[in-house]
Parts: structure tokens; C-alpha cells; sequence
């Protein structure tokens, strides 16, 4: 597939302090890569380099097969940027706002259709200061969208929207990348990486702890299942546990808790095993591993490796 962003060892340091320490990716065309960490991770200076506001420190990054500061006219027109903050004129309306910002753009959509893409039509006529927090988010998203960009970088995009709204610009987003555009979003929403993703990679104190597809990255953790036994039986009655896939189980009152890297088979056997010893697992819940799970297990590890 034809890469589109690719960065090589990048780093980028600030009076000393390296907030990016060498990090290497690519995205492919047509494909939505996340881009996770906890607060300082490194995200945002890594998508200011991409975006071509800064430089890096060292190392070398591609957008569109160019150098996104230095070629900056040839790189600007392709790409759309939403900020995590927009900072508009705020005595201009919603259109005024979205017509002076279209005078800048090449080949901008009409003013009408970028704000029916983010369903703001109706606050056209409404002054920015007088918009909500989530309704600023939207218009920052539909200034991005205006030049029709072969790439487009979220920095954040849902935040402060409410769950419908949300839910609007995930199907938003989701419509834009089955047209082919490319998308680089930071979130610090899970469930919207989870959701959206094809791959993704989690920055940690400016380095990248992991990367790949979302499936894969959550599969590296155990899933779980939990069910509270009754009375009048013991832990001792469950058929052995290893041949069963379970790698680790705790008990708590009559409650039990298994972990498995295997969730159909341990599952299937503990049902089989139960249907025949006749026994109701009261509170049974199985699932797989969560992306917030794998997230902060990831996180939890590096912590306690630096403090070492």
C-alpha cells in the first residue's frame, strides 16, 4: 500500500527536555492510525512536526512524500488540521467564520456544505463566543474538512461533545476514510480508537510502547471471566484449571475469577463442566480484554521498568 506519513527516529526536544525520543511509523493511504498515550506522552509535538509547524529535533518525517516544513506550500494544500484548541475571531458568526476561512483555503467545499457535514447549518447565523464547547469542536472539524484533504489530523476531536455528537463525527469520520482519505487522530477517548482504528500505536514518555492493530494489541492481554459459585460448592470442585487455559485465577468470598488466553475453549469447558455437574454459575461474565485494558497495563509497565 502507497505510505503516506512516515516518520524515521524522530525526536523532538524543548530546552533540554525531549518530549519525543525517536519514533518510527507509517500510515498507509486510506488508513485511520491512532495515535494513544497518557497526558506528555509526546502526541502533540509528534503531530505539530507531521502537521508542519515545527521541525524536528532529529530524525526524518514524510507527508505525502515531502518534507511537511520545508516544503510546506506543497504539502498544506493536501492536508486538513484540527487543533485541540481553534482560538476563532469570536464576534464573526459560524458562516462568516467558515467564509473567511474558506478565502484561505484552495479549492475549498462551499461554505453550506462543510457545515451540514458537521451539522452546524442551524447555528450559521450564531456568533462564535455564543457557541458551547462541543459546537467549537465541530467547527474546527469542519474548517479541516474544507480543502477536501487527501490527510487529515484530529488532535482530539470529540472532546467536549456530547455522546450523540460524538457518535455523529465517528460515522463522520468513518465516511471520510471509506472515500479514501487518511486519518491521524490522537484521542484520549479508548473507545473511539477502539471504534475507528485500523492500527494504532501508544506513546509513552516519547517513545512508542507498542503498535499495530487494534485486535492484535488488545489479544496480547488475557480475557476474563468471573461467576460466583453456589453454597454449597467448593473452588476445588472446578476441573483443573491449566488444562483449561487459565493462566491465573483469584477468589473472593464466592466469587471467582479466571484469566485465559483462550476465552472459547476455557469457556466452553466451564459450561460443559457445569451443564454436567449441575451446578448455576450465578453473575457469569465472560469477555475479552478491552483496548482501556491493554492501555493502561501497557502504561503501568513502563512506570514500574523506569522506576526499577
Amino acid at each position: 500500500m502507497d505510505t503516506v506519513i512516515e516518520t524515521v527516529g524522530l525526536r523532538r526536544s524543548y530546552r533540554g527536555f525531549d518530549a519525543v525520543r525517536g519514533i518510527d511509523f507509517t500510515v498507509a493511504r486510506g488508513e485511520l492510525f491512532a495515535l494513544l498515550g497518557t497526558n506528555g506522552a509526546g502526541k502533540t509535538s509528534t503531530l505539530e512536526i507531521l502537521e508542519g509547524q515545527a521541525t524536528p529535533t532529529g530524525g526524518t518525517v514524510r507527508v505525502l512524500g515531502r518534507d511537511p516544513f520545508r516544503e510546506r506550500a506543497a504539502v498544506r494544500p493536501r492536508i486538513g488540521v484540527m487543533l485541540q484548541e481553534g482560538g476563532f475571531p469570536p464576534e464573526l458568526t459560524v458562516l462568516e467564520t467558515v467564509r473567511m476561512w474558506a478565502g484561505c483555503t484552495s479549492g475549498a467545499r462551499p461554505a453550506d456544505e462543510a457545515l451540514a457535514l458537521t451539522n452546524l447549518n442551524h447555528r450559521r447565523k450564531v456568533r462564535v463566543k455564543q457557541l458551547s464547547g462541543g459546537e467549537r469542536r465541530r467547527l474546527d472539524l469542519a474548517l479541516a474538512l474544507l480543502g477536501r484533504p487527501e490527510v487529515l489530523f484530529l488532535d482530539e476531536p470529540t472532546t467536549g461533545l456530547d455522546a450523540q455528537s460524538r457518535r455523529d463525527t465517528w460515522e463522520l469520520i468513518g465516511e471520510l476514510k471509506a472515500q479514501g482519505t487518511t486519518v491521524l487522530l490522537t484521542t484520549h477517548y479508548l473507545e473511539e480508537a477502539e471504534q475507528l482504528a485500523d492500527r494504532l500505536a501508544i506513546m509513552h514518555r516519547g517513545l512508542i510502547a507498542t503498535t499495530g492493530r487494534v485486535a492484535d494489541v488488545v489479544a496480547e492481554r488475557p480475557s476474563r471471566i468471573s461467576f460466583e459459585l453456589p453454597g454449597d460448592r467448593l473452588l476445588g470442585e472446578l476441573p483443573p484449571l491449566a488444562p483449561m487455559g487459565v493462566t491465573k485465577h483469584e477468589t473472593e468470598g464466592r466469587t471467582v475469577r479466571l484469566e485465559t488466553r483462550d476465552l472459547q475453549r476455557t469457556a466452553t469447558e466451564l459450561l460443559t463442566w457445569a451443564q454436567h455437574a449441575g451446578v448455576t454459575l450465578h453473575a457469569l461474565d465472560a469477555r475479552s480484554a478491552s483496548l482501556e485494558e491493554a492501555f493502561m497495563e501497557i502504561a503501568k509497565n513502563l512506570d514500574n521498568e523506569e522506576t526499577r
